[in-house]
C-alpha cells in the first residue's frame, strides 16, 4: 500500500496555543498530518511557529484550543515521559543537548534513562549504530571532541534508540554544512522508507528538506497557508518568493 492511501499515524486538528497567556498564542489554528512511513516538512519566515508547533506536539509548550491525535489516540498537552516515549513518539530538539564531558555511547543510552530493561537498551544501541555506522566507530569517545556533524547525528540517532513509529526533528540542518546536512536528510529519508517510520521536520532549509520530503505545509503566523507535495511547494510562485527569494 502507497503511503498516501494509508490513513494519518499523526493528525493535529486546529491547533491554538504555544504561549503562557491566552493572548499570546504562537500558534492559531496549525493543522497538519502525517501517515506511517511518510517524511513531512514544515517550512515557513522565521517567527511563523514552526519549532513552537513541534514542541507543542511533544507536550513542551501548552496547547490551549484542539487537538493532538496519536495512532486515534489523544495526546493533546501529554508530557514525553507519561506516555509519549512508551507510544512511539520522540523528538531531536534545535539546542543542542548532549553532553560533551559523557562518550558518545553514554550519550546514547541516556536517551533511553527511564527504561529500566536491559535488553530494550541494547536493542536500542544497536539500532542506532545500525542506521549510523560512524557513531559505532567513536562509542568511546567523548561527545565534546568529536565534529559538529556527527552530534548532530549523535542527537538524531539517541531520538531512534526507542525504535519510534514517530520523530520530531527541529531544524536539523542548523549550524551544518550543506553536504553533511543533505547526507542526514538521505540517510532518514532511506530509515524512513525501510522502516516505515514516520518524520516530521521543522525546518529553515526548506529547499534541502523539501527535496527529501512526501510532503510540505507552509506555516505563516502560526497557521498553515499551504499544503502539498515536495515538488509542488517548490514550485509555488508566492512560497518560492517569500520563503526562497525567488518567484522563477
Amino acid at each position: 500500500m502507497a503511503w498516501s492511501e494509508r490513513r494519518p499515524l499523526l493528525e493535529v486538528h486546529d491547533l491554538y496555543g504555544g504561549g503562557y497567556d491566552p493572548g499570546g498564542d504562537v500558534l492559531r489554528g496549525a493543522s497538519l498530518h502525517v501517515r506511517e512511513g511518510e517524511t513531512v516538512c514544515v517550512i515557513g519566515p522565521n517567527g511563523a511557529g514552526k519549532s513552537t508547533l513541534l514542541r507543542a506536539l511533544y507536550g513542551l509548550v501548552p496547547v490551549r484550543r484542539g487537538r493532538v491525535l496519536f495512532d486515534d489516540r489523544d495526546v493533546t498537552n501529554v508530557r514525553p515521559r507519561d506516555s509519549l516515549l512508551s507510544a512511539g513518539i520522540t523528538f531531536v530538539p534545535q539546542k543542542r543537548s548532549i553532553f560533551p564531558q559523557m562518550t558518545v555511547r553514554e550519550n546514547l543510552v541516556l536517551g533511553m534513562y527511564v527504561c529500566r530493561d536491559r535488553a530494550l537498551v541494547r536493542a536500542g544501541l544497536a539500532h542506532a549504530y545500525d542506521v549510523f555506522p560512524h557513531l559505532a566507530e567513536q562509542a568511546r569517545r567523548a561527545a565534546g571532541e568529536i565534529s559538529i556533524a556527527e552530534r548532530r547525528m549523535l542527537e538524531v540517532a539517541r531520538a531512534l534508540m526507542w525504535m519510534p513509529r514517530l520523530v520530531l526533528i527541529d531544524e536539523l540542518s542548523a549550524g551544518l554544512a550543506p553536504p553533511v546536512a543533505a547526507s542526514i536528510f538521505t540517510e532518514l529519508r532511506r530509515l524512513s522508507a525501510e522502516s516505515q517510520l514516520a518524520i516530521l521536520l521543522s525546518e529553515q532549509n526548506a529547499r534541502q528538506a523539501l527535496a527529501i520530503s512526501d510532503r510540505g505545509y507552509v506555516l505563516e503566523l502560526g497557521r498553515q497557508i499551504f499544503e502539498g507535495t515536495g515538488a509542488e511547494v517548490l514550485s509555488n510562485v508566492v512560497v518560492r518568493r517569500s520563503l526562497l527569494g525567488t518567484g522563477d
